[in-house]
């Protein structure tokens, strides 16, 4: 995909993600085969144990980041490409074991000049069911001169415990390096400014966030529709009339 000097490269057959973005020539996203930005769907970050309850009942995920479940089904598998033009595409995927519930997510991916736009919904197709929409891009730390910095001013940092989950007490916002989840209650927006180069801004009018820099060659802005475990902590049930929708929005500029 182009528009501009902008051009997005897409790995359907790789979970969905955004593989490539690059702007004047400049890649921005971390290379390789679990980086780019993938969705996270139909659950965002760790669920504790990989168990959540539906009602009553006690639903069992495989444990793929032991002892927890993590970042949902989709990225690993393949979606279908539904439509394409020269700046958008539209991916879907239909849930599947070992996810218990009938759905589909879709996925839709639009470039211009100067942004990228995700959109993602899930459908149920019979029963109602928890679910999280996210999204987990590895942004380069470093383009070629000094190192990314991050902004943004959270109204709160939700505790983490030993486990990496949040303890449900919330905290005033600290300094990093974090693996954490942040609560935005006006929208996220989180400023990244690779010095000289460009200023990139990650929006979304969800309220959570995960920032993510304990790496040396990426870092991660997150921004999802509920906290880590949220499918216990904070479930949005999606019906066969009501489906989960959310966006976020890159938008870039060079000095």
């Amino acid at each position: 995909m182009t528009a501009g000097d902008a051009e997005a490269v897409l790995a359907p057959a790789n979970g969905g993600r955004v593989s490539g973005l690059r702007v004047g020539g400049v890649e921005l996203l971390r290379q390789g085969e679990r980086f780019g930005c993938f969705p996270m769907v139909p659950w965002c970050g760790r669920i504790r144990d990989g168990r959540f309850l539906d009602g009553t009942t006690v639903r069992q995920m495989p444990l793929n980041a032991p002892p927890h479940a993590i970042h949902g089904t989709t990225r690993n598998g393949a979606w279908s490409v539904a439509r394409t033009s020269p700046d958008e595409a539209v991916l879907t995927y239909d849930l599947v074991d070992p996810w218990p519930y009938p759905g589909r997510v879709t996925q839709v991916v639009a470039l211009t000049a100067d942004s990228l736009t995700l959109t993602m919904s899930v459908e149920a197709h019979e029963s109602s069911f928890p679910a999280q929409i996210g999204w987990h891009p590895w942004f380069n730390r470093n383009l070629g001169g000094e190192d990314v910095r991050i902004d943004f001013d959270p109204a709160w940092q939700e505790e983490r415990g030993d486990d990496h989950l949040p303890t449900g007490n919330r905290l005033d916002p600290k300094p990093g390096p974090w693996d954490d989840c942040f609560g935005m209650p006006d929208g996220v927006d989180v400023r990244l400014t690779w010095p000289g180069q460009l200023e990139l801004t990650v929006a979304s009018r969800e309220q959570w966030v995960v920032v993510y820099d304990e790496q040396a060659e990426a870092v991660c802005v997150e921004p999802q529709t509920g906290p880590p475990n949220g499918l216990n902590t904070h479930p949005r049930l999606v019906t066969p009339i009501d489906p989960l929708e959310a966006t976020t929005t890159w938008t870039w500029r060079r000095p």
